[in-house]
């Protein structure tokens, strides 16, 4: 345990990296809280954006909240923003964009300015009903952590911290303004969030919030998928995913909102029977982080999440004393597909990652011999533009302890990639087409369009895969022999 100088030690340093952080944003900062006092109203820095001004990381997205009403912000800072919107007006939040010269940079800010407020659940509502606080106090006091109920009254920068989140924050603990059960009942939202904060920033979640958070994990069954969704997205493309997906687990909120992944608690990799695939599907997911090229991929770190999902489903034990899970990719993919769809995700991202979670398996459904042209090509073609992503969670899903086997199939795969980079340079390969579009067949066949043409094209891409480029007159007789085949 820290001793008290060590403690006011790391609270010092707290300090001044927020003033720091908070002279270097004062150029916007203080010229809009002069506007609001000017008008008559108070204005601070709040919530997530002075937790991260004293973690010394403060970006371009300010949180404001204030004593105005929305009608009074709009008047204030319609004249000063470069841009404003007013979508979250509903919930007494205008939202605004303001260029500004920052240390002899130009930096653009995404700013939001929240009146006061306070908002509750009942117990039927998917949605918050809100009414607006008198002061600061009533403002921080309904915040869901400490971490995040601190503000900075601008511009006379006074701190303001009632529930002790500067303590909480050096020692790395989420806790609660007031008690975890009325947090949690006014917005069941906040137990995601607090698997979300634990996952950012690595902090340990306290005991009676992780109490709360089992007791009341149903209550998230009132919330919008919408807003589900949104929080497991933040929660996977964290620093720290498993640290919070396990929170989830632990406390059975998981069982309400992604059922499929704390399945995989009971089950034996049949590969790896030193571990379940639960614990395979986390190193997995921390695998795939470690092979991305240009920050955090969502539809990697979903893939690598939910491509073991179908083999509870498909559990077999053989009489050899083996389990098997034979097609769980196929089930998988089918599982991700409804699970995705329930949670309101996209189409193409529904689509993308169904995909590699059918996918994954594919390279080592070639076992380890020499893979032919053709089997190259097919492997490209059906990854499509999926390939890179593929490849990482190929790579990713090897998690053996046997140094010797992990070695092998990463030089499998190394050949494999190799492969596919002298065919792209030999052929094209991320664009494979028949050697004859659609109009040539209706004019070689002398046929209208409809299904003869879809037939011949498909029979002439299969030619293109098994045998690679073959050359005008070559793919013209090949046509004809076949057309000849099918009239007969």
């Amino acid at each position: 345990m820290p001793n008290a100088n060590e403690e006011t030690s790391v609270l010092s340093q707290v300090q001044d990296r927020a003033v720091s952080e908070l002279l270097r944003i004062a150029p916007v900062a203080d010229d809009l809280a002069r506007r609001f006092q000017e008008a008559g109203f108070s204005l601070a820095l709040v919530g997530g954006s002075v937790r991260d001004a004293l973690l010394g990381r403060l970006g371009n997205d300010l949180d404001f909240t204030t004593d105005a009403r929305p009608q009074d912000v709009l008047k204030i800072m319609r004249p000063w923003a470069d841009a404003i919107w007013d979508v979250g007006i509903a919930f007494g939040t205008v939202g605004a964009q303001k260029e500004a010269r920052v240390e002899d940079t130009d930096r653009s800010f995404q700013i939001e300015v929240t009146t006061y407020r306070s908002e509750a659940y009942d117990r039927t509502s998917r949605k918050p009903e809100v009414s607006y606080g008198e002061s600061i106090e009533d403002d921080l006091v309904r915040r869901d952590f400490t971490v995040n109920a601190m503000a900075v009254v601008l511009p006379e920068k006074r701190f303001v911290d009632p529930h002790g989140g500067l303590d909480d924050l050096a020692a790395g603990v989420l806790r609660t303004p007031g008690t975890p059960e009325a947090s949690f009942s006014d917005d069941p939202l906040r137990m995601m969030r607090a698997a979300r904060f634990a996952a950012q920033l690595d902090f340990e979640v306290a005991p009676e919030v992780v109490a709360a958070m089992k007791e009341m994990a149903g209550r998230i069954e009132i919330v919008s998928a919408e807003r589900v969704r949104d929080e497991l997205n933040k929660l996977v493309l964290s620093a720290h995913p498993r640290k919070g997906l396990s929170l989830l687990v632990d406390t059975g909120i998981a069982e309400y909102v992604l059922p499929e992944l704390p399945a995989l608690h009971l089950e034996r990799d049949e590969h790896h029977r030193h571990k379940d695939v639960y614990d395979h599907t986390l190193i997995v997911l921390e695998q795939a982080m470690a092979l991305e090229d240009d920050g955090p991929d969502l539809t990697l770190r979903l893939a690598a999440l939910l491509h073991d999902i179908g083999k509870p489903r498909t559990r077999r034990f053989e009489k050899d004393g083996r389990v098997s899970f034979h097609h769980h990719e196929v089930v998988g993919a089918k599982m991700t597909k409804k699970r995705m769809t329930a949670l309101k995700y996209s189409n193409e991202l529904v689509k993308d990652v169904s995909r590699l979670v059918e996918l994954h398996l594919r390279f080592h459904g070639y076992g380890t011999g020499e893979w032919t042209d053709s089997a190259v090509r097919r492997y490209v073609r059906d990854a499509g533009p999926l390939l890179s992503r593929l490849h990482k969670l190929t790579r990713s899903d090897c998690t053996t302890r046997n140094r010797r086997k992990a070695t092998a199939l990463s030089r499998a795969y190394d050949g494999l990639e190799k492969r596919i980079a002298e065919l792209q340079e030999q052929e094209e390969l991320d664009a494979i087409r028949p050697d004859l579009d659609g109009n040539q067949i209706m004019e070689i066949l002398g046929v209208k369009p409809g299904p003869a043409v879809g037939q011949a094209y498909k029979h002439m891409l299969e030619l293109r895969l098994e045998n690679g480029p073959m050359g005008h007159d070559a793919a013209v007789a090949a046509l004809k022999e076949w057309w000849a085949g099918q009239q007969g």
